[in-house]
């Protein structure tokens, strides 16, 4: 039995290969800025991408999209701002949202949400 960290990266390396084989450059994975972290920073087409993941087993009750809270939307405006300061990255930005699932034999399924906040 896959535990819930080991669940989650797994679901962040299936979402990293799917962000690369839809055109995305990957920047960060993990970056953190104080107690503030981004799963993923990746670029496509002039726009940068802060990307959450969310892993759930297939069927759970709890929605990945009902978990990007106020609180998490704060930290993720947070630590986008810190990183395109950090980088003087001067175009635009948005934050995604990677619903993943992981299903019993082991595969994933996932729904891509672009520009969760705007």
């Amino acid at each position: 039995m896959i535990d819930k960290q080991e669940r989650g990266a797994a679901g962040e390396a299936f979402t990293v290969d799917w962000l690369r084989s839809n055109g995305f450059m990957i920047h960060e994975r993990n970056w953190r800025y104080g107690h503030y972290e981004v799963d993923i920073i990746a670029t496509r087409r002039g726009v940068m991408h802060f990307v959450e993941v969310k892993t759930r087993a297939l069927g759970s009750i709890e929605s990945a999209f009902e978990a990007i809270n106020t609180t998490k939307r704060t930290a993720l405006l947070h630590a986008m701002r810190a990183y395109t300061r950090r980088t003087r990255w001067a175009s635009d930005v948005q934050v995604d949202l990677a619903a993943v699932e992981a299903c019993m034999d082991g595969s994933f399924v996932m729904h891509y949400k672009e520009d969760v906040m705007g």
